[in-house]
């Protein structure tokens, strides 16, 4: 069984089909990349998945549960963890403090377990050394790397990153690669967001294209690169 599961899944605002028909699954421990150029939906389908906004066709599964009409919050207890494309601490309270809320109200984790389990985190994610810092000092690493352990302090099963690495120098990117990648390998599903290629590439296992709402096609990254339509719609070669 997989875990996340969409089935003919739409969404229109107004006249503007945003998400059209996509279906897709994410087995258990995978990750999986999504592209496409901007405006082509990505954002709105990781609005839909985590509940933000409602479909308006089709429904989204979670561990073989319909929570297609399941608010947001329930759907972070269920163990669908996401981090934002720009980063949304509590910027008046420490790092530590950022994720102790996460785990409360989030993960169910509660009282010294809770502490203990915020610190592991931190070891994971190299933010221990600045627990105690206001997360409104912390540079643009390091406010990626909160965006990601807040997520896993939810104790998700799937983790939903929005471009993390936007904006990161090269070494940087590189740093925060090998974070996601013992995360990955911990068990935790990922769906990536991402336009810095290499990166993505380097963890998910399948990549999807989307294209104006619609899923263009999915399947390994190298031949899903490789395909004349990805390169001529999302890379802007003509074929």
């Amino acid at each position: 069984m997989s875990l996340l599961k969409l089935d003919n899944v739409s969404k229109s605002f107004g006249m503007l089909k945003v998400t059209d028909s996509v279906s897709f699954e994410v087995a258990k421990g995978e990750a999986l990349g999504i592209i496409g150029p901007n405006g082509a939906g990505k954002s709105t389908l990781f609005n839909l998945i985590t509940g933000n906004i409602a479909p308006d066709e089709g429904a989204v599964y979670l561990d073989g549960v319909d929570m297609t009409r399941k608010p947001a919050m329930s759907r972070v207890q269920a163990g669908v963890g996401r981090s934002f494309q720009i980063p949304q601490p509590f910027t008046h309270l420490s790092v530590f403090e950022n994720l102790l809320v996460a785990a409360n109200f989030g993960g169910g984790h509660h009282g010294h377990a809770a502490d203990d389990f915020c610190m592991d985190i931190l070891d994971q994610t190299g933010l221990a050394g600045v627990a105690d810092a206001t997360s409104g000092s912390l540079s643009l690493l390091q406010r990626k790397r909160l965006e990601l352990a807040r997520a896993m302090a939810t104790s998700p099963k799937v983790i939903l990153l929005d471009e993390i690495a936007g904006g990161l120098t090269e070494g940087e990117c590189v740093s925060l690669i090998q974070t996601i990648k013992s995360i990955h390998a911990s068990g935790t599903s990922i769906i990536w967001i991402e336009h810095v290629l290499h990166a993505l590439t380097s963890v998910v296992e399948r990549l999807m294209v989307l294209n104006f709402g619609k899923m263009l096609m999915i399947g390994d990254p190298a031949e899903v690169m490789d395909s004349p339509q990805v390169k001529e719609i999302y890379l802007g070669i003509e074929v």
